[in-house]
């Protein structure tokens, strides 16, 4: 399976996107207006390790909510994640039971090769 989780109002998202094409049999899903399921998410920590890794400390409602200040448990990140699409690390891509999290140059370029081998 061949899937991309991202956020349409995202430049990022949609600078990667970009680069991954062509993304023929990729399923796409925007998780604003597509929201994640909690299989999904569970899904995602699976292949990643942990909610951990899914989970992004730059979204700005991170710091809003003061949850720099807090220590967080794994049940805690999943139910971040599940609450509000922006604390997903993004883009997450999966190909064939492999996970790339992020939009770090390496995993960008790591998902590309894993996609068009």
């Amino acid at each position: 399976m061949k899937k991309i989780y991202h956020l349409g109002s995202c430049s990022t998202c949609q600078r990667i996107l970009k680069d991954l094409e062509p993304l023929d049999g990729v399923l796409l899903q925007e998780i604003k207006s597509e929201p994640m399921t909690a299989a999904q998410v569970d899904e995602m920590k699976e292949l990643a390790g942990s909610y951990e890794a899914l989970f992004s400390k730059r979204a700005m409602l991170f710091r809003q909510k003061g949850l720099h200040e807090k220590a967080l448990s794994e049940q805690d990140y999943r139910e971040l994640i599940l609450e509000h699409y922006t604390f997903l690390k993004r883009p997450v891509i999966l190909v064939d039971g492999k996970i790339f999290v992020g939009n770090a140059k390496n995993t960008v370029q790591a998902a590309k090769e894993a996609l068009h081998p």
